[in-house]
């Protein structure tokens, strides 16, 4: 997400045509029924001087079964640095070339695979920081002077909230306290005048390394990093305090759960700390705006990409067993998740690149194709697909504002963009657009609902959510741009479709309660 392009970067990228913004995923554990044998170390000594690379082992079984793989590892020249025992789920480091081979043979491992095609050795901090369009001291001042009696300054830039109704959900509630949405991503400035009295430091930490470090601001974003995270916070939790902006469910709790390298990987093991941090954490809802790196399609008939699918999926399914609506933005390539065949010309990321087509059905962007996980398209300022959204019956749960160039969908005045207005780091405020944007709309409804609704379960929001839903029917034709050629096209009917998935999201009824 951190690069333009025409499909998702290492941060859910924007096309070519909007590069002014940001271009800008458990199984249960088996108990086992008795102690498993384990494949005896090598007889001969393994090779350390490869490069260091990362991997995770995905453990079948209990506590026994782990303890005996834990071994094996050792033996194959592996390094635990941390084990989640909840999901199975252990991440290594090794300079064996053949780790993940020997221990895919050891008994108790379902499968194991490289995180990345990159040696860790070769991760750099590098400026990332993604393209901005900044609100100016103009806009500012005239949105000030608009903003009627009970909003915050900035808000009639907002067209977002009235396309789902949450000006409207404000006059009856605005969320509580008690509900936490966790933002996996590149970090969250927590000092920021509309986040810090709602953030939540109990439930923030980083998760780069694949284990937790909860050391004070370490969910924040370096000087040179994203400032992605900080944005998608805002959109969900900005404080209706008199300052900026307002979030769709401002009076709820956000965390940051880092998960972004310093150059704007987002590798598996980082994913799944952050969601087994939240799920220990309490939190209610989890944001996704990224895909999982480095593959846009993570194939699981590859005996690497496999186990990062199968990682991914124990982590996401955990998360909601202990009551989090995990919720994903689907994607900004234009792409249809639900057709046979895609060209995927971007992965592996983190080294070369090479042409691959697929059939998404088999090899899922994830976490957003993941079991259980909310896919959310993007819409502009005239409730239409977003020109870059992609979409797919069957993938698509649901539609929310994520913006689009003002030249395919202009917003009514006061408001100047055609992109969502959130929160920067250090203070400011700023344009980007994406299904990264569209996301948080959806988690910050789920949180109005949870505060509704505070003993409805993951399933239970996740449902109303969805039978809440304004109806969309497909648009058809397709033509975003107007030059007479069909951009996409919409399959379903007006209930249920590839672009709007269930339908607009609805603040309003989130708190009719």
């Amino acid at each position: 997400m951190a690069h333009l392009g025409t499909g998702r970067g290492r941060i859910l990228a924007l096309p070519a045509g909007l590069a002014l913004t940001a271009s800008l995923g458990l199984l249960p554990v088996a108990t086992a029924s008795a102690s498993p044998t384990t494949q005896e170390a090598p007889a001969t000594a393994v090779a350390t001087n490869g490069p260091k690379m990362s991997y995770v082992v995905n453990v079948t079984g209990g506590q026994s079964t782990a303890k005996a793989v834990k071994k094996a590892i050792a033996a194959a020249g592996g390094t635990v640095v941390i084990a989640y025992d909840q999901i199975g789920v252990i991440v290594v480091h090794s300079q064996n070339p053949e780790f993940a081979k020997t221990i895919r043979g050891v008994r108790g491992v379902k499968s194991a695979g490289a995180t990345r095609t990159a040696p860790l050795t070769a991760q750099t901090t590098t400026d990332v920081k993604t393209a901005e369009q900044p609100l100016s001291a103009a806009e500012a001042q005239a949105a000030a002077a608009e903003a009627a009696d009970g909003q915050d300054p900035f808000e009639p830039l907002q067209w977002d909230l009235p396309a789902i109704k949450a000006d409207k959900a404000h006059e009856k509630s605005l969320g509580s306290k008690k509900v936490t949405v966790a933002v996996l991503d590149t970090g969250v400035d927590d000092t920021h005048p509309d986040l810090a009295p709602n953030f939540d430091r109990t439930a923030s930490a980083n998760c780069v390394t694949g284990a937790p470090d909860t050391t004070e601001g370490s969910w924040r974003p370096g000087p040179q990093e994203s400032d992605h995270g900080t944005h998608v916070a805002g959109t969900i939790a900005a404080a209706k305090n008199g300052v900026g902006i307002t979030g769709v469910a401002p009076g709820v709790k956000v965390s940051g759960i880092k998960v972004s390298t310093p150059d704007g990987f987002f590798y598996t093991e980082s994913v799944v700390c952050g969601f087994v941090w939240a799920a220990e954490h309490g939190v209610e809802v989890t944001n996704n705006s990224y895909y999982v790196d480095p593959w846009l399609y993570t194939c699981k008939n590859d005996a690497d990409q496999g186990a990062l699918v199968e990682a991914l999926q124990r982590a996401t399914r955990y998360a909601e067993r202990k009551g989090a609506v995990n919720v994903a933005a689907a994607g900004n390539s234009r792409t249809d998740l639900a057709s046979d065949e895609v060209v995927d010309k971007s992965s592996p990321n983190d080294t070369t690149p090479v042409e691959r087509v697929v059939d998404p059905s088999e090899c899922p962007d994830v976490p957003t194709m993941l079991d259980g996980v909310v896919t959310v398209s993007a819409t502009g300022a005239k409730g239409l697909k977003a020109s870059y959204s992609n979409y797919g019956l069957g993938v698509v749960d649901i539609a929310a504002p994520g913006g689009d160039s003002t030249a395919y969908q202009p917003p009514q005045a006061p408001a100047v963009s055609g992109l969502i207005l959130s929160t920067l780091p250090g203070g400011r405020y700023g344009y980007k657009g994406g299904t990264s944007m569209a996301s948080p709309h959806v988690a910050g409804v789920a949180a109005l609902i949870k505060s509704t609704r505070p003993y409805a379960s993951a399933a239970q929001v996740k449902a109303l959510l969805y039978k809440q839903a304004d109806d969309m029917a497909c648009t058809d034709p397709y033509d975003i741009n107007g030059d007479g050629t069909v951009d996409a096209v919409c399959e379903g009917g007006k209930r249920d479709n590839g672009f709007y998935g269930t339908g607009m999201t609805d603040a309003l009824d989130a708190v009719r309660g």
